[in-house]
């Protein structure tokens, strides 16, 4: 959220009457600051699943394909050591590089999508400038709505949030014009 209204709320409960409220009444672009998980904002919010199972899946595929091919490169193909028997591609010593290239490949690629996904570093947020939203990360729980929202028009939204219990109400951002 770039630019948007902010309002504080002192209880979980009453942020989460209040975003089903809004949610009823048209807002879709919401957003919700708390200092813990709060069990049914995802619900509430109307928030999809994560697209990142799928994104890291082929990089899964990919690292223990990758790691498998290079132990069967160099011990079967390139370099093969008969040792006591045992055959140049004997897949059962192979599974553990397996295993461990697929972990890496799934941890880093989903890494750097989560990251991707969540558009970080972001050092700065207009948010951040309105009084008081420090207390998001202790004690306090806070409802966004997103300037773009088509259903925001400011007297009312503010009027609105008043109405449902918001302690305080604050434009974050950017006037838009």
């Amino acid at each position: 959220m770039r630019a948007g209204l902010l309002a504080e709320f002192e209880t979980p409960e009453a942020m989460l009457r209040a975003i089903t409220e809004l949610r009823g009444r048209g807002y879709r672009r919401l957003d919700a600051f708390t200092p813990y998980p709060v069990r049914g904002v995802d619900e509430a919010l109307g928030l999809r699943r994560s697209p990142l199972p799928w994104i890291v899946f082929p990089f899964a595929i990919a690292g223990a394909a990758g790691g498998y091919l290079v132990q069967w490169h160099n011990n079967a193909y390139d370099y093969p050591l008969i040792v006591g028997g045992r055959p140049a591609h004997a897949a059962p010593a192979f599974v553990p590089i397996t295993f461990e290239m697929m972990v890496l490949a799934t941890a880093l690629s989903g890494f750097v999508a989560m990251l991707l996904l969540a558009r970080l570093p972001e050092l700065w947020s207009p948010v951040f400038d309105v009084p008081g939203f420090e207390r998001a990360s202790i004690d306090r729980f806070w409802i966004g709505i997103d300037a773009r929202d088509p259903a925001l028009i400011r007297p009312i939204a503010e009027r609105d949030l008043t109405a449902l219990g918001a302690r305080a109400v604050a434009w974050a951002g950017k006037e838009r014009r």
